[in-house]
């Protein structure tokens, strides 16, 4: 038995040595050239070994959910290594959204070197050069099938567990990557099919609708999906299986949210003035887009000669602060500080018309299951919703 530890530690320690070093290659082309030659290369291999490392790892213990330790490790109990983590990510999608405005000002070119490590990917995929969106998708992606993997090893003895995580990574493959790309490829428009309005909130405004309707019958097709998803297969979906049907099994935001966002779960604010801050934001960002979008149509109907700049300032504003800074900058970059659904809670239009639903008249409510609960209280201390059950 001492003999198999040995070995298994060797192991780890060599694929922790591997994964380091790939990293380092990839975070080099942040700021020189130097190695790009290599770059696609260590990626696969960053990907690829820390697949094999969670695999390594998990495969060792008997299945179960473990949580061993989780809250005196640095990156999951919101220490020094956990505040370096969420700086790097905020950085990283502020420099995404506003990396123009940024390299107007003088800021170096922080993003080409990465973009360019993903030019055969992109040309195999819709044949043409990468840019920097096509970047953070192959991140996304790659983020959400790892840490997915990891997931369906952590969680292997639950069976709603690992058909839901499969579920997520199956749409993040197909229907937000791989889909949107053979799109472009036939120079059709990149349409994502898991995201409806108010979530993908340009889809229901005047521009999106010309944009997408110029591309023929499928953009019609894009059109009528658009719109059946959100009036009719929500509410009736939701009203069958609950809120959940969307945010767990389909979203992108969600994905993340699950996967990589796991060993961030527990620092999801459980307080009353918490859950009374959810509430008066969440609506609140849901009144903001309605509002945007009726403004837009009226401004469409009207030929500009009703509202004139308004409309198109309310646009511009839900798209800075909603679109970029809310859902992205701190959505995701705060996850080692504040969990991993501050945007589903806190912000996420398409979450509060959901809750909106099975409030009225779904099926489905979360309680306690009395003959089976021992008084843990891992419930709500694993509860990434913030929800004290």
């Amino acid at each position: 038995m001492n003999l198999v530890n040995k070995s298994n530690n060797t192991l780890n320690k060599s694929l922790q040595v591997l994964i380091s070093a790939s990293a380092l290659v990839v975070f080099s082309l942040v700021f020189t050239n130097y190695f790009s030659k290599y770059g696609l290369l260590s990626f696969f291999v960053l990907c690829l070994g820390s697949s094999y490392y969670f695999y390594n790892y998990y495969s060792k213990l008997t299945p179960g959910i473990k949580n061993n330790n989780i809250f005196f490790k640095s990156i999951t109990a919101k220490g020094a290594f956990a505040w370096l983590a969420g700086f790097v990510m905020t950085s990283f999608y502020v420099i995404l959204y506003f990396y123009d405005d940024l390299k107007s000002a003088g800021m170096p070119s922080f993003l080409d070197g990465l973009v360019n490590m993903l030019n055969p990917v992109a040309n195999f995929l819709h044949g043409g050069q990468a840019d920097r969106w096509f970047l953070y998708g192959t991140l996304y992606t790659a983020s959400v099938l790892v840490m997915g993997f990891r997931m369906i090893l952590k969680y292997r003895g639950n069976k709603y567990q690992l058909v839901r995580t499969s579920s997520l990574m199956f749409f993040q493959l197909g229907f937000a990557f791989l889909i949107p790309a053979f799109l472009k490829r036939i120079n059709q428009p990149e349409f994502y099919f898991t995201y409806f309005w108010p979530l993908k909130y340009d889809y229901l405004f005047p521009s999106g609708i010309k944009w997408v309707s110029e591309s023929g019958s499928l953009g019609i097709f894009m059109i009528y999906w658009g719109a059946i998803m959100t009036f009719v297969a929500t509410p009736v979906l939701t009203y069958f299986y609950g809120k959940r049907w969307y945010c767990s099994w389909v979203c992108g935001c969600g994905g993340l949210a699950e996967t990589l966002g796991d060993p961030f779960r527990q620092h999801s604010d459980k307080s009353e003035k918490a859950w009374v801050v959810e509430r008066w934001l969440i609506h609140s960002v849901l009144l903001f887009i309605i509002v945007t979008t009726a403004l837009l149509w009226a401004n469409d109907y009207y030929q500009s000669a009703l509202l004139g700049e308004y409309s198109a300032t309310a646009k511009k504003l839900y798209g800075f602060y909603i679109g970029s800074v809310f859902s992205g900058v701190i959505g995701v970059g705060f996850y080692p500080v504040f969990g991993s659904r501050v945007w589903c809670r806190f912000g996420c239009p398409m979450a509060a018309v959901l809750g909106l639903f099975q409030r009225t008249f779904s099926r489905f409510r979360i309680t306690v299951n009395g003959d089976q609960c021992i008084s843990c209280g891992n419930c709500s201390t694993y509860c990434e919703m913030g929800i004290d059950v």
